[in-house]
């Protein structure tokens, strides 16, 4: 292996955060690759080179498009199928009705206005939380490394990477230590890619293990990441069950209502022989309740005010439908480190092995730190706790991975102190190798330390192993020492762990999420069903689940031992909590296993090795302090890096779902009952009964205004699949009901009344009786009660009355209730069709469930 060299800590070198920048990153010779030429540290471009770059355009100023543009919004809800309809009959009604009928025109304009204001509303919300949430790639300028927007990198900008970091434009690699990649995102290959100087780096993948730099060779819309940007971080809408079961159902709207309004006009202009004006407001009157129009901007609404809500939580919601998606989680997958614990962590304990003197280990420990210019939470502790003397130069290292389970480097000890793993000094410039790691990795099954590292597992501490690599003589063979001779074993040998000697256990204490806890509880109650999925040691990830009341955490499963069919890892999923020693891409094959059974999955995770389990995941939640490649796979991003927010996220989802697939049921009755109305009316050759005014009223008081409060309750149920049977099984008994009971008063009136003013006295009663059917339907939504809930109904058929007895708004309305007969009678009408509608109501329920 070349030399690499190392910067030491300390005053002569140290970065801000008083460690060590690592091998390959000082100032002095050193390897920038695992076999290439020894070669001087690039500066990177001058700050006079990126002004002439900026001159010319050769910046990455692709705009990062995190919602819709507001053209794009006003279109969205202006320019509607049925608001062209609705605009095209209120246009006519203006010229041959009085004002009233064409209310419902300004009721689309309000309801259109205030579809607008919300979604402007969540767009900034989206658009402030993305620049909090946006990566921020470390370019070298003039010898230094500065953070900067991915909008300010310029062509032939040198970028530097290090583990988790995504690859945010297309480049060549420059620099090179250990640099494995992982282009899963583009290739569909899971295996991390091992990159050398003058390889091609793609935008869109991501840093795993090792560091190094990268020219830029691509930038702005010319880099593939322009066109992953555009992709992943558009706003949408329309990808989820909902809305396409809402866009199923307008589709089978339009095609019940266009020969039906064909038939009304004909029958309303012929049939009766009534003068134009008369039969043109009443054919309208029967066109417009057919439309839902109200249900897609209530749903727009309601997505919007749930990203605002959301928003005000410090959670960016990088995909509406992940709303939607979460209200149908029944599994939660957990990673444990940063997930139900904080990232820092806690060096609690050394305890030395055969014989090692502890001030040599502790050096070690120090030069291990100083070795890695991108520390995990684990290095991070030892650096804080063992800081580097400088005096041991580091000649290679080998950075963490999850597959392999642990971290080496190789030293030439200099100054004084050195010595074997043994306490008997070897002498300065004696070369030794070391690995850092999980104990049941490095060592073999049996081993007596393994004893009492799981002592400290069941204590919920996490145990690291520090080892002495076996140098190669000669022949080939290990003798147990680097000194001498001994010609020191590669790091990158696949068998670097065999014949390792065991110098120390380190113990660390994670620090607990105060939240976690309370988190667990919170999806324990709502029959989510959480599973900790760790890389950790499997007895203390169950040490860790136990201290936050998990159940099933005494149980805990070593992933080593889990069937890899896929059939069988489901089961075992189902019947098991927690796991550990999970290796990336088992992550990965949990989550499709348990998608397998049927579950709906969300992955949770902050690190490199969450990556591809987020991706597959049904929904993916990433911490805000997690790597650059979690965030831009994860449709959710939790950037206060709290646990204790994914229950409002979860809740958000049901409220939104739950609350839609409720007031949907409202819409679509009216238009069942109005469809059906219409064919009535076509077969019997009588009168519409409805006037526009009149049934704008009734929409009014028992569907725009009652939905929209009811579409921002709280609502915890978990939401269901098959939206569009869930709905039309109670819209269409509902309709229906509704519908016979309003044309049985109607027909009885016509008989009933004669003379002048007779089609007046017809119309009023009938209305009362839809409205009363119409009342009942929201009384069985509004359910289970609640005092505003009461209220809302009350309240509802408290404004119906007012416009019953108060004269102006009898005339401004047309609704005035002649004798006493037939008004009771339609009261009685209504009553019998209520009682029906319960009857039918319940009866759905048991014979088609949910």
């Amino acid at each position: 292996m070349t030399e690499r060299a190392k910067i030491n800590t300390g005053d002569d070198g140290a970065d801000d955060h008083g460690r060590s920048p690592g091998p390959g990153s000082g100032s002095g010779p050193g390897s920038d690759s695992l076999g290439g030429a020894v070669a001087p540290r690039s500066t990177g471009l001058t700050a006079t080179e990126v002004a002439k770059r900026v001159e010319r355009g050769e910046v990455n100023d692709v705009p990062v498009r995190s919602s819709r543009s507001t053209a794009d919004i006003v279109r969205g809800n202006v320019f509607t199928r049925f608001n062209a309809i609705i605009g095209v009959l209120w246009l006519v009604m203006l010229f041959v009705a009085p004002f009233q009928d064409s209310l419902f025109g300004y009721v689309i304009i309000a309801n259109t206005g205030i579809g607008i204001v919300q979604e402007l509303r969540a767009k900034r919300t989206l658009d402030g939380l993305a620049v909090i949430g946006e990566a921020k790639p470390t370019v070298r300028r003039d010898g230094a490394a500065t953070e900067i927007s991915t909008s300010e990198i310029v062509l032939d900008d040198l970028i530097e990477l290090g583990p988790g970091d995504k690859v945010v434009v297309d480049g060549v690699v420059a620099e090179a230590d250990n640099l494995e990649v992982d282009e899963s995102l583009l290739t569909g290959e899971a295996d991390p890619v091992l990159k050398q100087p003058g390889d091609r780096m793609m935008s869109g993948s991501f840093v795993v293990a090792g560091g190094g730099a990268f020219t830029a060779t691509k930038v702005g819309r010319e880099a593939y990441a322009a066109q992953l940007a555009e992709e992943a971080s558009r706003f949408t809408l329309v990808r989820s069950e909902l809305s396409a079961g809402i866009s199923t159902i307008l589709k089978y709207v339009t095609w019940m209502m266009i020969p039906t309004a064909i038939g009304l006009i004909i029958s309303q202009l012929v049939g009766e022989n009534n003068n134009l004006k008369g039969a043109i407001a009443r054919t309208v009157g029967g066109i417009v309740p057919m439309i839902p129009e109200g249900l897609v901007l209530l749903t727009s609404v309601a997505f919007a005010i749930g990203v605002i809500r959301l928003g005000r939580k410090q959670c960016l919601v990088q995909e509406l439908p992940a709303i939607e998606g979460l209200a149908r989680v029944d599994v939660v997958c957990l990673d444990k480190t940063g997930t139900l614990t904080e990232g820092g962590m806690d060096v609690t304990r050394l305890q030395t092995l055969n014989g090692a003197d502890e001030a040599y280990v502790r050096r070690v420990l120090g030069a291990l730190g100083a070795s890695d210019p991108r520390p995990n939470a684990s290095l991070q502790a030892l650096i804080d706790a063992y800081p580097d003397s400088g005096e041991w130069r580091c000649t290679d290292a080998l950075p963490f991975s999850s597959a392999r389970k642990y971290s080496g480097a190789a030293f030439e000890e200099r100054g004084n102190g050195a010595g074997t793993s043994g306490g008997a000094g070897a002498g300065a410039g004696a070369h030794s190798t070391w690995l850092l790691g999980a104990p049941d990795v490095l060592l073999p099954a049996g081993d007596p330390a393994l004893a009492e590292v799981d002592r400290l597992n069941e204590q919920g501490l996490r145990v690291l192993l520090l080892a002495r690599a076996a140098a190669r003589n000669g022949d080939g063979t290990g003798d147990g020492s680097d000194g001498g001779t001994a010609e020191p074993t590669p790091l990158d040998s696949p068998d670097i762990a065999a014949g390792a000697r065991a110098t120390a256990l380190v113990v660390l204490e994670q620090r607990l999420r105060p939240d976690a806890a309370d988190t667990l509880a919170y999806f324990a109650d709502q029959n989510v069903a959480a599973k900790v999925i760790s890389g950790d040691n499997a007895v203390s990830v169950g040490a860790v689940a136990g201290k936050l009341g998990m159940a099933g955490a005494a149980n805990t499963i070593d992933a080593r031992t889990l069937p890899t069919e896929r059939e069988a890892m489901a089961t075992a999923l189902d019947e098991h909590t927690v796991f550990g020693r999970v290796t990336p891409q088992q992550k990965r094959d949990m989550v499709a296993a348990l998608q397998s059974h049927g579950h709906t999955v969300a992955m949770t995770g902050d690190g490199v090795n969450d990556v591809l389990a987020l991706k597959d995941a049904d929904i993916g939640v990433s911490m805000g302090s997690g790597s650059e490649a979690t965030r831009a796979v994860a449709q959710i991003v939790l950037l206060d890096n709290s646990f204790a927010t994914l229950p409002s996220v979860v809740a958000e989802g049901r409220r939104v779902i739950g609350n839609i697939t409720r007031v949907a049921t409202l819409f679509l009755t009216k238009t069942v009952y109005s469809v059906l109305l219409a064919i009535l009316v076509v077969v019997t050759g009588v009168q519409y009964p409805f006037l526009p005014r009149h049934l704008t009223l009734l929409s009014t008081l028992t569907i725009g205004v009652p939905a929209f409060f009811l579409a921002l309750a709280p609502n915890k149920e978990r939401a269901k699949p098959n939206f569009v049977r869930r709905v039309m099984r109670y819209s269409i008994p509902a309709g229906v009901i509704a519908a016979a009971a309003t044309f049985t008063t109607y027909l009885l009136a016509r008989h009933y009344y004669t003379g002048p003013g007779a089609l007046d006295a017809e119309t009023s009663v009938a209305t009362l009786t839809l409205f009363l059917v119409s009342m009942w339907v929201l009384a069985i939504i509004a359910r289970p009660y609640t005092w505003w809930r009461l209220l809302l109904v009350a309240a509802m058929g408290g404004a119906f009355l007012v416009v019953l007895v108060v004269p102006w708004l009898q005339q401004f309305f047309a609704l005035k209730l002649v004798g006493v007969t037939m008004p009771w009678t339609a009261v009685a009408i209504a009553a019998v069709g209520s009682a029906i509608l319960e009857w039918a109501w319940r009866w759905v329920g048991r014979r088609f469930p949910a």
